[in-house]
């Protein structure tokens, strides 16, 4: 069949009929994993595979003392839980997780806490939603009752009030205002202005003090 070659050919198994032919139709590295995209051979459905780099095993402390090896498909499903509903475009948590593991491999630790990965989503889920970053936070932070979400609201916006007011700040210091009124002069200390005579000449003065 023309289109099939030998080099687009992969055996990997349609999730739609179980067929082990497909063919690449599309690839783009994002430098963390490579994605493919793929057509299957007997019934034409296309679709998604990607190819990550097998890292070394990260092992994440829990608040309880318990250790466990960090899973990334349990981190992107709790995140999720968090976003249900909420309009965010196709593809971000995926790469929000993906951020959260660069992130992490970076530290080049073999152990970290949880409490690091939970702060990482929230950093981020903060810069993309405010709903499921109250959500994901009720559940990380264990609120047990309604003051919890109103305090974390109101942290919330005195947070997000206070980047606003700094990133106003360094605009107004970028960009000078050419129609700002100059600042009125302050009227300076001393004695009060008094009525000016005019000067007149001697000859005048004279003529003005001799009887006519």
């Amino acid at each position: 069949m023309r289109g099939w070659s030998q080099e687009n050919h992969h055996y990997m198994r349609c999730p739609n009929c179980g067929a082990p032919d497909s063919r690449v139709t599309d690839s783009r590295d994002t430098g963390e994993e490579i994605r493919r995209r793929r057509e299957c051979a007997a019934c034409g459905v296309r679709f998604t595979t990607y190819e990550r780099i097998q890292r070394a095993a990260l092992v994440v402390a829990k608040r309880d003392g318990r250790r466990e090896e960090f899973d990334r498909a349990k981190l992107l499903r709790s995140i999720r839980l968090a976003c249900v509903k909420r309009p965010l475009p196709t593809g971000a948590l995926d790469k929000l997780v993906e951020e959260i593991d660069s992130d992490l491999q970076r530290l080049g630790r073999a152990e970290v806490p949880a409490s690091v990965i939970g702060d990482a989503a929230l950093r981020r889920l903060r810069q993309i939603d405010s709903v499921a970053y109250v959500r994901y936070a009720s559940v990380y932070r264990d609120f047990d009752d309604l003051d919890g979400f109103v305090r974390e609201i109101r942290e919330y916006h005195s947070a997000d009030e206070e980047e606003q007011a700094a990133a106003s700040s360094a605009q107004l210091e970028l960009i000078p205002n050419e129609y700002a009124l100059p600042p009125k002069q302050r009227a300076r200390r001393g004695r009060r202005p008094g009525i000016t005579k005019p000067e007149i000449a001697p000859s005048d003065e004279a003529s003005a003090t001799s009887p006519s």
